[in-house]
Protein backbone atom coordinates (compact mmCIF):
# COMPACT_ATOMS: atom_id res chain seq x y z
CA UNK A 1 0.00 0.00 0.00
CA UNK A 2 1.57 3.37 -0.87
CA UNK A 3 1.15 6.07 2.17
CA UNK A 4 0.21 9.68 1.46
CA UNK A 5 2.84 11.94 2.56
CA UNK A 6 1.84 14.63 5.45
CA UNK A 7 1.49 17.49 3.30
CA UNK A 8 -0.66 15.43 0.21
CA UNK A 9 -2.86 14.37 3.32
CA UNK A 10 -3.19 18.12 4.39
CA UNK A 11 -3.54 19.30 0.27
CA UNK A 12 -6.97 16.54 -0.46
CA UNK A 13 -8.27 17.14 3.30
CA UNK A 14 -11.81 18.41 2.59
CA UNK A 15 -15.29 18.12 4.60
CA UNK A 16 -16.24 14.93 2.65
CA UNK A 17 -13.23 13.13 3.30
CA UNK A 18 -13.68 14.21 6.94
CA UNK A 19 -17.11 12.54 7.49
CA UNK A 20 -16.65 9.69 5.95
CA UNK A 21 -12.83 8.83 7.83
CA UNK A 22 -14.90 9.92 11.18
CA UNK A 23 -17.61 7.04 10.18
CA UNK A 24 -15.17 4.60 8.75
CA UNK A 25 -13.40 4.76 12.61
CA UNK A 26 -16.78 5.07 14.31
CA UNK A 27 -17.36 1.57 12.60
CA UNK A 28 -14.22 0.18 13.38
CA UNK A 29 -13.32 1.03 17.09
CA UNK A 30 -17.11 2.36 18.55
CA UNK A 31 -18.72 5.63 18.55
CA UNK A 32 -17.52 6.18 22.47
CA UNK A 33 -14.29 6.34 21.27
CA UNK A 34 -14.09 8.71 18.27
CA UNK A 35 -12.22 12.27 19.26
CA UNK A 36 -11.27 14.60 17.04
CA UNK A 37 -7.43 13.81 18.20
CA UNK A 38 -7.89 10.14 16.96
CA UNK A 39 -9.83 11.27 13.99
CA UNK A 40 -6.93 13.43 12.89
CA UNK A 41 -4.10 10.85 13.88
CA UNK A 42 -6.32 8.57 10.95
CA UNK A 43 -5.94 10.83 8.45
CA UNK A 44 -2.47 12.11 9.26
CA UNK A 45 -3.00 15.94 10.38
CA UNK A 46 -3.02 17.61 12.99
CA UNK A 47 -6.18 18.05 15.49
CA UNK A 48 -7.02 21.73 14.20
CA UNK A 49 -6.72 21.33 10.85
CA UNK A 50 -9.95 19.07 11.37
CA UNK A 51 -12.02 22.23 12.19
CA UNK A 52 -11.40 23.98 9.29
CA UNK A 53 -14.26 21.16 8.35
CA UNK A 54 -16.19 20.52 11.02
CA UNK A 55 -16.02 23.36 13.89
CA UNK A 56 -16.44 20.69 16.94
CA UNK A 57 -17.58 17.25 17.71
CA UNK A 58 -21.04 17.99 18.01
CA UNK A 59 -21.34 19.31 13.74
CA UNK A 60 -18.99 15.77 13.50
CA UNK A 61 -21.52 13.63 14.64
CA UNK A 62 -24.42 16.06 12.33
CA UNK A 63 -21.98 15.14 9.46
CA UNK A 64 -21.39 11.14 10.16
CA UNK A 65 -25.70 11.24 10.84
CA UNK A 66 -25.68 12.92 6.99
CA UNK A 67 -23.37 10.13 5.71
CA UNK A 68 -25.15 7.25 6.88
CA UNK A 69 -28.69 8.87 6.22
CA UNK A 70 -27.38 9.45 2.39
CA UNK A 71 -26.85 5.60 2.08
CA UNK A 72 -30.46 4.89 2.35
CA UNK A 73 -32.01 4.40 -1.25
CA UNK A 74 -34.90 5.65 -2.91
CA UNK A 75 -37.36 3.12 -4.50
CA UNK A 76 -36.89 2.74 -8.48
CA UNK A 77 -39.39 3.49 -11.10
CA UNK A 78 -43.36 3.57 -10.28
CA UNK A 79 -44.42 1.52 -7.27
CA UNK A 80 -47.39 2.21 -4.78
CA UNK A 81 -46.62 3.94 -1.77
CA UNK A 82 -47.08 1.04 0.33
CA UNK A 83 -43.68 -0.88 -1.92
CA UNK A 84 -42.25 2.21 -1.93
CA UNK A 85 -42.13 2.83 1.65
CA UNK A 86 -41.09 -0.55 2.71
CA UNK A 87 -38.04 -0.68 0.42
CA UNK A 88 -37.33 2.96 1.80
CA UNK A 89 -37.29 1.57 5.37
CA UNK A 90 -36.16 -1.76 4.83
CA UNK A 91 -32.75 0.32 2.98
CA UNK A 92 -32.94 2.27 6.27
CA UNK A 93 -32.44 -0.78 7.97
CA UNK A 94 -29.73 -2.26 5.94
CA UNK A 95 -27.73 1.57 5.92
CA UNK A 96 -27.81 1.12 10.12
CA UNK A 97 -27.14 -2.04 10.35
CA UNK A 98 -24.18 -1.22 8.44
CA UNK A 99 -23.16 1.19 11.30
CA UNK A 100 -24.40 0.39 14.43
CA UNK A 101 -23.22 3.12 16.42
CA UNK A 102 -25.89 5.20 13.81
CA UNK A 103 -29.22 4.61 15.99
CA UNK A 104 -28.35 5.87 18.86
CA UNK A 105 -26.09 9.35 17.28
CA UNK A 106 -29.62 9.82 15.07
CA UNK A 107 -31.84 9.83 18.62
CA UNK A 108 -29.27 12.26 19.94
CA UNK A 109 -29.12 14.90 17.55
CA UNK A 110 -30.92 18.20 19.20
CA UNK A 111 -31.92 19.50 16.09
CA UNK A 112 -32.62 16.88 12.22
CA UNK A 113 -29.82 17.62 10.19
CA UNK A 114 -30.20 18.23 6.20
CA UNK A 115 -30.20 14.58 5.20
CA UNK A 116 -32.43 13.39 8.41
CA UNK A 117 -35.49 15.88 6.95
CA UNK A 118 -34.73 14.73 3.33
CA UNK A 119 -35.51 11.04 4.62
CA UNK A 120 -38.70 12.19 6.71
CA UNK A 121 -39.64 14.86 3.62
CA UNK A 122 -39.30 11.75 1.49
CA UNK A 123 -41.25 9.16 3.65
CA UNK A 124 -43.99 11.83 4.09
CA UNK A 125 -44.44 12.78 0.68
CA UNK A 126 -44.86 9.16 -0.40
CA UNK A 127 -47.65 8.89 2.14
CA UNK A 128 -49.06 12.35 0.24
CA UNK A 129 -48.73 11.07 -3.18
CA UNK A 130 -50.85 7.74 -2.25
CA UNK A 131 -53.70 9.77 -1.25
CA UNK A 132 -53.18 10.35 2.44
CA UNK A 133 -54.78 12.75 4.33
CA UNK A 134 -52.62 15.41 6.21
CA UNK A 135 -54.62 14.27 9.32
CA UNK A 136 -53.30 10.17 8.75
CA UNK A 137 -50.30 10.98 7.42
CA UNK A 138 -49.39 12.89 11.10
CA UNK A 139 -50.73 10.29 13.10
CA UNK A 140 -49.15 7.38 10.83
CA UNK A 141 -45.65 8.98 11.23
CA UNK A 142 -46.23 8.96 14.89
CA UNK A 143 -47.07 5.31 14.56
CA UNK A 144 -44.15 4.61 12.76
CA UNK A 145 -41.27 5.88 15.44
CA UNK A 146 -38.18 5.09 14.94
CA UNK A 147 -39.44 2.51 12.36
CA UNK A 148 -38.77 4.85 9.96
CA UNK A 149 -35.19 4.86 10.44
CA UNK A 150 -35.44 0.72 10.78
CA UNK A 151 -34.71 0.06 14.22
CA UNK A 152 -37.24 -0.53 16.74
CA UNK A 153 -36.90 -0.61 21.06
CA UNK A 154 -36.54 -4.15 22.32
CA UNK A 155 -39.36 -5.72 24.00
CA UNK A 156 -36.87 -7.11 26.91
CA UNK A 157 -33.97 -3.86 26.96
CA UNK A 158 -32.48 -6.58 29.42
CA UNK A 159 -31.44 -9.54 31.27
CA UNK A 160 -33.73 -10.22 34.15
CA UNK A 161 -32.07 -9.98 37.28
CA UNK A 162 -32.69 -13.49 38.36
CA UNK A 163 -30.33 -13.19 41.65
CA UNK A 164 -31.28 -15.04 44.94
CA UNK A 165 -34.54 -16.79 42.64
CA UNK A 166 -34.08 -20.47 40.96
CA UNK A 167 -34.86 -21.34 37.87
CA UNK A 168 -37.92 -22.73 39.04
CA UNK A 169 -39.00 -20.42 41.25
CA UNK A 170 -38.78 -17.83 38.21
CA UNK A 171 -41.07 -20.40 35.85
CA UNK A 172 -43.47 -20.64 38.59
CA UNK A 173 -43.90 -16.61 38.79
CA UNK A 174 -43.55 -15.79 35.28
CA UNK A 175 -44.68 -18.17 33.57
CA UNK A 176 -45.87 -16.51 30.28
CA UNK A 177 -42.79 -14.50 30.05
CA UNK A 178 -40.49 -17.84 30.07
CA UNK A 179 -43.04 -19.56 27.67
CA UNK A 180 -42.45 -16.91 25.49
CA UNK A 181 -38.60 -16.51 25.80
CA UNK A 182 -38.22 -20.15 25.23
CA UNK A 183 -40.98 -20.29 21.73
CA UNK A 184 -38.18 -18.90 19.68
CA UNK A 185 -34.76 -17.75 19.26
CA UNK A 186 -33.48 -14.57 17.99
CA UNK A 187 -30.32 -13.94 15.37
CA UNK A 188 -28.32 -12.00 17.30
CA UNK A 189 -26.51 -11.27 14.15
CA UNK A 190 -29.16 -8.86 13.00
CA UNK A 191 -30.07 -6.35 15.39
CA UNK A 192 -29.20 -2.44 15.05
CA UNK A 193 -26.95 -1.53 18.26
CA UNK A 194 -28.04 -3.68 21.18
CA UNK A 195 -31.32 -2.31 21.90
CA UNK A 196 -33.60 -3.34 18.65
CA UNK A 197 -35.15 -6.31 17.49
CA UNK A 198 -34.01 -9.08 14.78
CA UNK A 199 -34.71 -8.58 10.91
CA UNK A 200 -37.88 -11.06 10.97
CA UNK A 201 -39.76 -9.17 14.05
CA UNK A 202 -38.99 -5.97 12.42
CA UNK A 203 -40.75 -6.44 9.04
CA UNK A 204 -43.30 -8.61 10.83
CA UNK A 205 -44.04 -5.30 12.68
CA UNK A 206 -43.71 -2.79 9.45
CA UNK A 207 -45.67 -5.21 7.36
CA UNK A 208 -48.79 -5.33 9.95
CA UNK A 209 -48.36 -1.15 10.47
CA UNK A 210 -48.28 -0.60 6.13
CA UNK A 211 -51.71 -3.15 6.15
CA UNK A 212 -53.52 -0.91 9.06
CA UNK A 213 -52.62 2.21 7.30
CA UNK A 214 -54.12 1.08 4.28
CA UNK A 215 -57.17 0.18 5.88
CA UNK A 216 -57.85 3.44 7.56
CA UNK A 217 -56.67 4.81 4.12
CA UNK A 218 -59.35 3.16 2.67
CA UNK A 219 -61.87 4.03 5.42
CA UNK A 220 -61.47 7.79 5.15
CA UNK A 221 -60.65 7.97 8.63
CA UNK A 222 -60.18 10.98 10.45
CA UNK A 223 -59.00 11.76 14.26
CA UNK A 224 -61.81 14.55 13.89
CA UNK A 225 -64.70 13.57 16.48
CA UNK A 226 -68.26 14.66 16.07
CA UNK A 227 -69.80 15.94 19.21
Amino acid sequence: MVHETDGARRATLNRDRVLRAAVALADETGIESLSMRNLAQELGVVPMALYKHVANKEQLLDGMVDVVVGEIEAPEGDTDWKSALRRRILSARRALLRHLWASRVIESRPHPTPAVLDHLNAVIGTFRAGGFSVDLTHHVMHALGSRVWGFTPELFPGQPDTQGSTPQELAYRYPHVLELAMAVAHDEESVVGGGCDDQFEFEFALDLLLDGFERLHRQGWTSRRDH
